[in-house]
């Protein structure tokens, strides 16, 4: 049973655990950069750069969901119905 749940797991995760790690790093840049200004290390609270780096983060983070919803309707459904299959 093992094997099998890790079959029917890694293909999409491969992509879908980076984009979750990457979404929940640019979810705290935002507060992280007006923390930064209430304590005096930034003159601005947020800066072109640091809504350039949110949003490609966000970007990216959206793309690698995307792909690994599409392996998993797709390859893991026919790899899933293999493993019925050979079951037997």
């Amino acid at each position: 049973m093992g094997f099998t749940t890790l079959l029917l797991v890694v293909p999409h995760g491969i992509f879908e655990i980076p984009a979750i790690i990457m979404a929940g790093a640019a979810g705290f840049k935002i507060p992280y950069e007006i923390i930064r200004y209430l304590a005096g290390k930034k003159e601005q609270v947020l800066t072109k750069e640091d809504i350039k780096e949110y949003l490609t983060m966000a970007l990216i983070s959206i793309i690698l969901i995307v792909i690994a919803a599409w392996i998993e309707a797709n390859v893991t459904l026919k790899i899933a119905e293999e493993v019925i299959k050979s079951s037997k």
